[in-house]
């Protein structure tokens, strides 16, 4: 009899443990895991995007870096890539699309010269992450995303994070969104063939726009378009990158 006592003491602490100890351990685990994720994120800015190299310069803008630091990053990646979302790299988010390297987030958006009153434009919505580290700069953030469960997925997440400044729409970027134009900065995150005619007239005198040119699957070259406020364009590479291509609505049909 003492040996069922003992046993269903023994079951008793169990449930209480699972009642009463258990959540707080979650809660502190939880803690820790939003910690460790802080810190990796201000080592990424340091290590990988404010330090230049022999190969690249530094990304200076504080307001670039304050963005950097305040967008969780781990929350744009699929969960089972989330240990290695402040490596400097891309990461696969499915549909044949990538998460930017943070160093090119960075420097493309340092690159526009956005200010707090701008409204923005992005091409290639994808994960998110880009239109959420704008949306900490600038006031409004439009962004067009062609493959549909990515469009979706990234309003969902932008919602989730608190990004109430940034509207999602499903469709083909080549055409921007003239009903919300002229843009002050126009960010374009696939590599197109060439400059989107559309997106350059929907670009407001004294604007900026970053996108990649080239060849799918090979070097691009990233150009920095400047539209001056007599409507001259300025073009100007300033570094080859490589980035998926554009996709465009025949591309979705075929």
């Amino acid at each position: 009899m003492l040996r069922h006592v003992t046993a269903l003491g023994f079951a008793l602490a169990l449930l209480c443990l699972a009642h009463v100890c258990v959540p707080g351990l979650l809660h502190s685990a939880n803690a820790g895991e939003a910690d460790g994720f802080a810190a990796a994120r201000e080592r990424m800015v340091e290590r990988d995007i404010a330090r230049s190299s022999w190969a690249r310069e530094g990304v200076k803008d504080k307001r670039v870096l304050d963005a950097m630091r305040a967008v969780p990053r781990h929350e744009f990646v699929p969960e089972a890539r989330r240990h290695e979302a402040y490596a400097d790299r891309p990461l696969p988010i499915g549909h044949g699309q990538t998460i930017s390297q943070p160093y090119i987030v960075a420097y493309m958006t340092e690159l526009l010269k956005a200010e707090p009153e701008h409204k923005a434009l992005e091409i290639g919505t994808g994960s998110g992450y880009q239109a959420a580290v704008l949306a900490e700069i600038v006031d409004k953030v439009y962004t067009i995303e062609i493959i549909e469960p990515l469009a979706e997925r990234g309003e969902k997440d932008l919602k989730e994070q608190g990004y109430d400044n940034v509207e999602v729409k499903h469709g083909d970027g080549y055409f921007g969104w003239p009903e919300h134009a002229p843009f002050d900065v126009i960010i374009v995150t696939a590599a197109a063939s060439h400059i989107p005619p559309p997106l350059v007239e929907q670009l407001k005198p004294g604007g900026h726009m970053v996108i990649p040119v080239g060849p799918p699957l090979q070097t691009q070259h990233l150009i920095v378009v400047e539209k001056l406020e007599d409507g001259t364009i300025r073009r100007k590479s300033v570094m080859p990158v490589r980035f998926v291509p554009l996709t465009r609505a025949r591309d979705e049909d075929e």
